[in-house]
């Protein structure tokens, strides 16, 4: 039997062999990466795995348990079923640099140490970048600098901590350490971005809706994961990420709304679910952590049978906003059944994936008498309903006819979001198999009375008021426009501080090109140029009456010499042979 290796090799270095396949070898390529990736992860031991010597600390790029195994299951299932539907692409760099990203996101949920761990997190960065870019647009192009430029800083942040912890502590283990100091808020910040919090959750709902079609699959199941896994291996019971929780699984809400593109839509629903995990960790009990980690698995498969839905209908009808959309229910049934299992999913409907972890959450903070708490998740609880669980499939597929009449998604598609559509019903009809692999034991029970009764109460009450919100003319029309979100703010703050400096300091760079560049330097510089001039011209014209040259020819090559020199034409050896002699001259005079 081969042994295993680091989960994280198998798809970094695969990604280095997919561009010498071709054709449906290619495909069978692809796709056996993530199977064989996940019978190497089932054989490897629990503890700690691949430590290798470095200066003089330990990396550790195998740490298995149950918190780090989940999350590497549920990243070799999505990374199949995103190979599997971006079948199609004929792009190797977008296969590339999904299977590098995967690889990342494998490589920060078992490393062990924070030296590796960080050179996975920043690989996740570069490898996410390329899925933006490659869609080779404009406003890709602009949202993937945007997305560099802010990941940068958040690793600067991430890498300053690290520094500072490990020169405080000499050690490198990634583990729990809580907020006790610099270097803990530094690393809790670097998590947090990348975890979408309030304010600075701008790069993802820039970038992500402008990424390909099979990219954003990808982007919607590893960064912001692989930040909650890093909030739950080290800041687990962070008071503060309570309330940050909590805030996040709000605010999102009011911009989906109103928001046109449904592709943006479901990046703010990206933002709004990724909340009830970050508040999960912060109550830090046992079931709040399980519902923290079990609504992650479900977000990755529900998120990405929702984004799956809208890049088949973009990829039929090369459009993605509401207002274009409608009546797609007419020849694209499969894609519409599948996108509705994913709003029930998402919404947490009774018999689907998101109504037996989402609920964990819930339960945990009402069990610690966070009452404030529960009453914002359960308000975010029918929001999500509201933007994820109706008005996408509504305006995708009903709604208005738009007389677009697109086939059905091609057979790859349809056969990957009927995975995820499966997984996301027997998850939520039969949790047994899932609540078995959280971190801690699992006692909790979603399917009694009163918790079925009063969440299908919330959906059709839910339900009920979009409808009459609609009728009535006060729901928010979807509209051909822009929504004015965080980024505008430091976007014109970053202009205005542009202007201000130019306007405060250009001038002292100018004046100081003019006196001391254009003056005082260049004239040094004519000065020493026409001095070597000149001492230059007195040894090749002693040189030259020696050879017999006098006269008008003496003048013109004097004149012809002495002008090279000045314009630095001078040819290439003789000025190297003049070089060498004055180099001489002041060995010899010094």
């Amino acid at each position: 039997m081969i042994d295993p290796v680091p989960p994280a090799l198998i798809f970094i270095i695969g990604a280095l062999i997919v561009p010498f396949f071709k054709g449906k070898l290619k495909s069978a390529y692809l796709l056996f990466l993530p199977v064989l990736g996940f019978v190497n992860l089932i054989s490897i031991p629990e503890g700690n795995n691949w430590i290798v010597g470095f200066l003089d600390y330990n990396l550790v790029l195998g740490r298995v348990d149950r918190l780090s195994l989940i999350f590497g299951y549920i990243f070799h299932l999505i990374s199949f079923i995103a190979i599997l539907y971006s079948l199609h692409v004929k792009d190797d760099l977008q296969h590339v640099a999904g299977l590098v990203y995967a690889g990342s996101a494998l490589g920060v949920v078992f490393a062990g140490d924070f030296l590796s761990f960080f050179v996975f997190w920043e690989m996740l960065t570069v490898a996410s970048i390329f899925l933006i870019w490659a869609r080779r647009t404009k406003a890709s192009l602009d949202a993937g600098y945007r997305y560099l430029l802010v990941h940068a800083a958040g690793g600067l942040c991430l890498l300053a901590g690290i520094v500072i912890h490990v020169n405080q502590t000499g050690s490198i283990e990634f583990g729990y350490m809580g907020l006790n100091g610099l270097a803990s808020y530094l690393i809790f910040f670097g998590f947090g971005l990348n975890c979408a919090w309030p304010v600075l959750h701008s790069w993802l709902t820039d970038a992500y809706p402008e990424a390909t079609i099979t990219g954003t699959i990808f982007l919607s199941a590893f960064t912001t994961k692989c930040a909650v896994y890093a909030l739950a291996r080290v800041f687990p019971g962070t008071e503060a990420l309570i309330w940050i929780g909590a805030i996040m699984t709000g605010f999102p809400i009011f911009y989906a709304v109103i928001e046109n593109d449904l592709r943006r839509v479901l990046a703010y629903s990206l933002v709004n679910q990724v909340g009830f995990m970050v508040c999960g960790i912060g109550i830090g009990t046992h079931l709040a952590i399980n519902g923290a980690v079990a609504h992650a698995f479900n977000d990755i498969l529900f998120k990405a049978l929702l984004f799956m839905s809208m890049g088949a209908v973009m990829y039929r009808t090369g459009k993605i906003n509401g207002t274009d959309l409608g009546g797609l229910y007419r020849t694209m049934p499969l894609t519409c059944i599948f996108c509705m299992v994913g709003a029930a999913s998402i919404s947490a409907f009774p018999l689907f994936s998101g109504f037996v972890s989402k609920s964990m959450v819930m339960d945990a903070a009402a069990g610690g008498h966070m009452r404030g708490i529960w009453f914002l998740l359960l308000f975010a609880s029918a929001g999500v309903f509201h933007h994820a669980g109706i008005k996408i499939p509504f305006f995708a597929f009903f709604s208005h006819d738009s007389g677009m009449r697109p086939k059905e998604a091609p057979l790859h598609m349809l056969i990957a979001m009927g995975i995820a559509a499966f997984l996301c019903i027997f998850i939520g009809s039969f949790p047994g198999p899932l609540y078995s692999l959280l971190p801690y034991p699992v006692n909790y029970v979603p399917y009694t009375a009163p918790h079925v009764l009063g969440q299908t109460q919330l959906l059709f009450f839910s339900a009920l008021a979009f409808t009459l919100l609609l009728l009535s003319g006060i729901y928010p029309g979807e509209m051909r426009c822009v929504n004015l979100d965080a980024d505008w703010f430091y976007r014109k703050g970053a202009r205005l501080f542009y202007r201000v400096a130019d306007r405060s300091f250009n001038w002292v760079n100018s004046v100081c090109d003019r006196v001391f560049v254009k003056g005082l330097a260049g004239s040094l510089g004519r000065l020493s140029r026409d001095l070597t001039a000149r001492i230059a011209l007195l040894i090749l014209v002693s040189f030259w009456i020696l050879r017999g040259v006098s006269g008008k020819k003496l003048e013109m090559k004097k004149t012809n010499f002495y002008n090279d020199i000045l314009e630095g034409t001078l040819p290439v050896g003789i000025g190297a042979g003049l070089a060498a002699v004055f180099i001489i001259l002041i060995f010899v005079l010094t």
